[in-house]
């Protein structure tokens, strides 16, 4: 696996990714806020065809947009991410598509206890994203499409928009075959 935009401390010991953010990093394009930002660390692998993702996230969050979780990316114009983030004074999961645009759905993680599991599938130009505490059963949060080629880089991603400082922790991360179609819900 290997580094987009690096961050300048990072650590991996026994399959645990251990990454802190720079200042001011994220990944976003043009809505709403009129601006497009490339930066934040992203740590993968490319993969062709159809897949699921999963990994076990955790973060200090403190601050508004603060984000960890997984990215999917055909180029700088198309990609996913999904993650922890806190807005709302609130840790929530989102789950950004970037087609040109971005765009942001949020869900609340009411009880959140420090870890969520997430889970990305693709199925030909169609992705899904679920998310489940430690010891419950995985929740369908998005289905969308994006135009995506062959091969994309996949792996986890953090940032921090507001600051720098972010502490995010990875465990688990694994890529295998698709999860069937009957299991999107």
């Amino acid at each position: 696996m290997s580094w987009f935009n690096e961050p300048a401390e990072w650590s991996l010991d026994g399959g645990v990714l251990r990454a802190v953010t720079g200042l001011r990093t994220d990944f976003w394009r043009k809505t709403f806020y009129g601006w497009v930002t490339d930066n934040g660390h992203f740590y993968h692998r490319s993969v062709t065809g159809d897949f699921t993702a999963e990994v076990v996230v955790s973060a200090t969050h403190t601050t508004l947009f603060d984000q960890a979780g997984m990215m999917v990316r055909a180029d700088e114009r198309n990609w996913l991410k999904t993650g922890l983030e806190v807005t709302s004074g609130a840790v929530h999961v989102s789950t950004v598509y970037t087609r040109e645009f971005s765009d942001v759905s949020m869900v609340a993680v009411p009880g959140h206890r420090g870890e969520l599991s997430m889970r990305v599938t693709r199925f030909g130009e169609a992705l899904t994203v679920h998310c489940r505490s430690t010891d419950g059963p995985w929740q369908l949060l998005r289905l969308g499409h994006l135009d995506l080629p062959a091969t994309v880089d996949v792996g986890v991603m953090c940032c921090s928009p507001e600051r720098a400082g972010l502490e995010a922790t990875f465990r688990d991360f694994r890529i295998g075959p698709p999860i069937s179609r009957d299991n999107l819900e």
